[in-house]
């Protein structure tokens, strides 16, 4: 057959292959195709970010904090007045792929399309079947994102995505097994770990030369999930991280709280065992990323103490900021955590050493978890901590934290009051605006500085002729 036949043929045998995609995404009787489209925006865990608390599923209107302000999650839903019911299936594969939306403007990188874009044709074409078919209408508009200058401009977007977006669907290594295929494909696209496991660059694009290091989300610290032995899970069995994901629990390791509990809960918990173990297996497998302030892993930290025979007879201080480790462990933490840190009999109340919250040397989950509690969203809802941001101040937070470091975890860590209430604030704000911003005048000085030469050398030339 000639080159220019076999050209053909191949364009016409790819444009059946989408059409058939198309039709079947489009076809509201298509039962296993949309079941199937649930399970992978599951995997994607779309419903915790595009829904609030008490709301309707997928119909928006949550605050994601950025370092640059709050980003609100669009209508997702298949109305077509607030939502995405009109979107074709390539309009729909252009805003998960390539952050482009119906209308043209981009979307801000707080909805992963950088992770997104390794989907692939055929689970591209069941989202979309279960978005149009299996998701409920909702006809209501979320409040619009309102950014400070020059992030408000969207079309600024189109720059960075030069940058740092590789529009490049997943491609199968045949060198590795189907399974550690299987969780790259998972890792890397829906479940898009590296999102808040990477640190990010100056322009908050992940930093892939230290993929899976570690990363900030809000509050919140994303820990290094490499293999490396002490930075990361090097140190976990597979089996030890499928059930983690499943669970959000490692016996005498750690526990999930904050984000990465509400991903296990919306998301996770509801994949199958082999793709959980995918994952697992996968990340085994990646380049370990080592910081050299881990001498040790995080969860190998501590032993049972007991210092309660310090504060027995002895009254409180007036000033309750005056308060002492042990009394405000015995106040707050001893009835469940038990008198020398070691949780329950059952494991259900962790003990506090070898426990990775305690270990690392960034403490800022600790103090989340202390100021916000441990909640799970289980149907029906479980509190597995309370919090005390109502009642504990800075202080006593900064001295509860430094103590349970130096009693239960790694001693070289302390928390002070000051970074106590910056996490209670919300974090230090970011300098990232003032940084644009500068940019942008610095420019306009060169360029009215260019002007200027170009203006005046010009009427030298006219003059001298």
């Amino acid at each position: 057959m000639k080159p220019a036949a076999c050209m053909l043929n191949a364009i016409g045998a790819i444009a059946m292959v989408l059409a058939s995609f198309a039709a079947a995404a489009a076809d509201p009787n298509d039962t296993e195709l949309i079941k199937r489209g649930q399970y992978l925006a599951t995997a994607g865990d779309c419903v915790a970010c595009h829904s609030v608390t008490g709301g309707k599923p997928y119909a928006g209107g949550l605050g994601l904090p950025t370092p640059i302000g709050s980003i609100i999650s669009t209508n997702i839903t298949p109305s077509k007045t607030h939502g995405i019911g009109n979107y074709t299936l390539a309009q729909f594969s252009d805003a998960m792929r390539r952050g482009i939306r119906a209308d043209g403007e981009r979307l801000y990188p707080a909805m992963p399309y950088t992770s997104y874009a390794v989907i692939t044709d055929e689970d591209m074409a069941a989202l979309y079947a279960y978005f149009m078919h299996g998701v409920t209408p909702v006809d209501e508009a979320p409040p619009a994102t309102s950014l400070p200058l020059p992030f408000n401009i969207r079309q600024s977007m189109a720059a960075w995505n030069l940058l740092f977006l590789t529009e490049k669907p997943f491609q199968a290594d045949a060198s590795k097994s189907e399974e550690w295929n299987r969780g790259a494909y998972l890792t890397r696209g829906l479940a898009h770990c590296s999102t808040c496991h990477t640190p990010r660059n100056f322009m908050m694009a992940e930093d892939i030369s230290r993929e899976f290091a570690g990363g900030e989300v809000g509050t919140w610290h994303a820990p290094n999930i490499s293999p490396d032995p002490n930075s990361g899970i090097g140190g976990w069995s597979t089996e030890e991280i499928t059930r983690y994901l499943r669970t959000g629990h490692a016996a005498n390791k750690a526990q999930a709280g904050g984000p990465m509990a509400e991903a296990i809960d919306h998301s996770l918990r509801h994949l199958t065992e082999d793709d959980l173990r995918a994952i697992a297996v996968y990340l085994k497998s990646v380049p370990a990323m080592h910081d050299d302030a881990d001498t040790r892993p995080a969860y190998a930290w501590g032993a049972p103490a007991d210092d309660f025979k310090s504060i027995r007879g002895v009254p409180l201080p007036a000033d309750l900021n005056l308060m002492t480790g042990p009394q405000l462990y015995d106040a707050h933490c001893a009835t469940c955590h038990q008198a020398q840190g070691q949780g329950s009999a059952d494991g259900g109340l962790p003990p506090l050493f070898h426990n990775a919250a305690l270990g690392r040397s960034n403490p800022n989950n600790l103090v989340m978890v202390i100021l916000e509690g441990v909640h799970r969203q289980l149907e029906p809802a479980e509190l597995r901590m309370p919090g005390f941001a109502e009642t504990l101040s800075d202080t006593q937070v900064a001295t509860l934290a430094t103590y349970l470091t130096q009693t239960y975890g790694n001693p070289q860590v302390k928390v002070s009051a000051e970074q106590v209430k910056s996490l209670r604030a919300g974090g230090e704000p970011s300098k990232l605006v003032v940084l644009a911003r500068a940019g942008i005048a610095a420019g306009f000085i060169i360029l009215l500085g260019l002007i200027l030469f170009f203006w005046t050398w010009r009427r030298r030339k006219s003059s001298r002729t």
